[in-house]
């Protein structure tokens, strides 16, 4: 679940009054804690309500009202989300917090909703919708949705923890000249990178290969991945391929664990069309990601 945690302001902090060098560094020291933990995916300070502006609704009516604000005891003076197990678990980890505060302060917690507080009217078009939204707030490329029939790519196989996968680049090159060479090869020259068979916590396998029309005709060391029939989500990568790792990490990192859409158990994989140019390393770069049906 995600929680969004929210330290109320006070008296001291709606002045403007800055912390300490040594409450800055306990709070620092508490954000790397929640980042190691896996739990911080964001968090802000606030600037006092003097420097804000709250923008009040009435029918079709919108009237601007400069801060500050009274009520203090009501207003944020900063906040984290967080993803944690329970509420129980987020309780604790904000008694564990430092006074962040120069007097006596509270700190509230709300969950966030997820997509299955919504029900059935949270419908399948909806998620996607969501989920893209996601997409792009994470700094990702706009992604689209396509149903995909069962195909099978073909090529070189080879397994990998996740702290090897820079050995990837030097399989492409041992690949790439029997590009257009293979038997029953289909797709022109587009090529994919498929990662499967996740050992969690240990590594996965990639093949890279291209599309086959006949798995049984492929040379004896290559090896054949099913693609299952069913519908991706396509993230397009317009960047340069030496930095598709850093796509990769943002994709599963930040985006997998909170989107509204699930992902299925089946293989993912990257595709390089033929407006992929190897020799800038740029140009038709795609990640797709199968979907729970």
């Amino acid at each position: 679940m995600r929680v969004v945690v929210m330290i109320k302001a006070t008296k001291s902090s709606e002045a403007g009054e800055m912390p300490s060098e040594e409450l800055l560094t306990a709070m620092g020291n508490f954000n790397e804690e929640l980042v190691n933990a896996g739990i911080m995916l964001a968090g802000e300070g606030l600037k006092p309500t003097s420097a804000g502006k709250r923008i009040r609704f009435s029918g079709a009516n919108r009237t601007v009202v400069d801060g500050p604000f009274a009520e203090t005891k009501e207003q944020v003076a900063g906040f984290w989300v967080w993803k944690v197990e329970s509420m129980e678990e987020a309780v604790e980890w904000v008694k564990r917090c430092p006074c962040p505060m120069l007097e006596d302060s509270d700190v509230d917690i709300r969950p966030v909703f997820e997509a299955e507080d919504f029900g059935e009217e949270f419908s399948p078009e909806l998620r996607e919708q969501e989920s893209s939204v996601l997409a792009r707030t994470l700094g990702l490329e706009a992604p689209r949705f396509e149903d995909v029939e069962a195909f099978t790519i073909g090529g070189l196989n080879a397994t990998y923890t996740y702290a090897e996968r820079g050995k990837i680049p030097s399989q492409w090159q041992t690949f790439a000249p029997s590009i257009g060479k293979i038997p029953g090869q289909v797709g022109g020259m587009t090529a994919y990178g498929v990662m499967w068979n996740p050992n969690p916590g240990c590594g996965f396998d990639y093949l890279a290969g291209v599309a086959v029309s006949d798995p049984s005709k492929l040379p004896q060391e290559f090896t054949a991945a099913p693609i299952p029939a069913g519908r991706f989500i396509v993230f397009p990568y317009s960047g340069h391929v030496s930095k598709l790792g850093e796509l990769l990490d943002t994709i599963w990192q930040k985006w997998v664990p909170i989107a509204a859409v699930e992902i299925a158990q089946s293989p993912s994989f990257e595709k390089y069309s033929e407006e992929y140019n190897p020799q800038s390393g740029m140009g038709g770069m795609e990640i797709w990601l199968p979907l729970q049906a």
